[in-house]
């Protein structure tokens, strides 16, 4: 009677150890992707994608490597891709999707269940694995992923007869959805945020009894604008925007725009872009009051603002920047102002550059005393986000 328990503990213990050992038994690895050469010469490893006439493939051997679909006379990948065709606009629905079987000139996809679909190779635009292919079709990306931008900053230190300090930062962020190039735009959002604070402390010579106090002169220029564009068409866009502005030297306290608008992308190539804006805003200025000086009463506006935006990719990593906008006031029309801004980078060591950037700033009504232009060159260091 005694035997049944103890038999009946054993054979649990048994199963219990087979299930156990099943479990730490590793899955087996997946068959490499081969790809061969017209010489003959073959790769194993990781297809990562075709894109541009080119395949990008991870050899366990070289490393990752990009390689000229001419040069590649068979591709076999067991993981699952979407294809893209040339000049035929992406939807999910017409992305044929299966393994790579890339021969005599063709590309065959295989899905179980479905035909496989055979497209030319010379009429593939991407092959993007189907994961990453559906996640940008769904618009899963979160708001918190997809940015790009950089962040500048550069400082002066003079300790002498005469103490002055000035310290420039700016922050430039942009998000554009989907992340991919291969994919119509959805939307795009920047921010844009700057400051420039100088201090300059000049005291009495000779000094006087009793002692007069040292002259200070102080220089705080600040400006931040955001932008969310939703396209309509591959180079139309609707907008909305705002911007901030505090400029001491032209008697500035506080600016602010809240406008709607539209825009067009008028160049579009790899090396270059140029965006035209424009839009109509409520603008609102409030100057500083100054003792012995008439008070200057606020303004409020309903206007417009004109803006491009250009960007040109020189040789050599050099990017050039350059963005400008009039806003006329409809309800005054004296009261306009306009902004331009040029910025050279130029690469020096892995994600910092050194930039160089003028800006010029114009207001049309400052109060008494100040003038109406603002200007600025300013040198610093640039660190690329991503």
């Amino acid at each position: 009677m005694r035997r049944f328990p103890v038999l009946f503990s054993a054979a649990i213990l048994g199963l219990s150890g087979l299930i156990q050992a099943q479990a730490q038994t590793p899955a087996p690895k997946p068959t490499p992707d081969v790809l061969v050469f017209s010489n003959g010469d073959q790769l194993t490893g990781k297809l990562e994608r075709v894109a541009g006439g080119n395949a990008v493939f991870k050899s366990d051997m070289a490393g990752e490597l990009t390689i000229s679909l001419d040069k590649v006379k068979e591709l076999r990948s067991g993981a699952k891709f979407a294809l893209l065709r040339k000049g035929v606009p992406v939807t999910k629905a017409d992305a044929p999707t299966g393994t790579v079987d890339m021969a005599g000139g063709n590309v065959v996809l295989t899905n179980p269940g479905h035909e496989p679909d055979t497209v030319a190779t010379k009429d593939v635009n991407y092959l993007i694995d189907k994961d990453s292919f559906d996640r940008q079709i769904a618009r899963k990306t979160k708001f918190l992923q997809g940015w790009n931008g950089t962040v500048t900053g550069g400082a002066t230190v003079v300790r002498a007869t005469d103490n002055g300090t000035t310290f420039t930062a700016a922050v430039n962020l942009i998000r554009a959805t989907p992340v991919v190039p291969y994919l119509p735009p959805d939307t795009r959002t920047t921010v844009n945020v700057a400051e420039s604070y100088g201090k300059l402390t000049t005291p009495v010579i000779p000094p006087t009894d009793p002692p007069t106090p040292a002259s200070v002169a102080k220089t705080s220029i600040f400006h931040t604008d955001a932008e969310h564009d939703k396209y309509f068409s591959p180079r139309f866009y609707a907008l909305a925007d705002l911007s901030f502005d505090h400029n001491f030297s032209q008697g500035l306290q506080f600016q602010q725009v809240y406008g709607g608008g539209v825009g067009w992308t008028a160049i579009q190539k790899p090396k270059q872009q140029l965006d035209l804006k424009v839009d109509l805003h409520y603008e609102t200025q409030q100057f500083i009051q100054q003792v012995g000086v008439p008070n200057v009463p606020n303004v409020n506006l309903i206007g417009s603002t004109f803006a491009e935006t250009y960007h040109y990719n020189l040789p050599h990593g050099i990017l050039f920047t350059e963005t400008g906008d009039v806003l006329p006031g409809w309800n005054d029309m004296s009261a306009y102002s306009a902004n331009g801004t040029a910025t050279l980078a130029l690469p020096v060591y892995k994600r910092l550059s050194a930039s160089f950037s003028t800006t010029d700033n114009f207001i049309n009504n400052p109060p008494p005393f100040n003038k109406k232009n603002s200007y600025q060159f300013v040198t610093g260091v640039t660190y690329t986000l991503h």
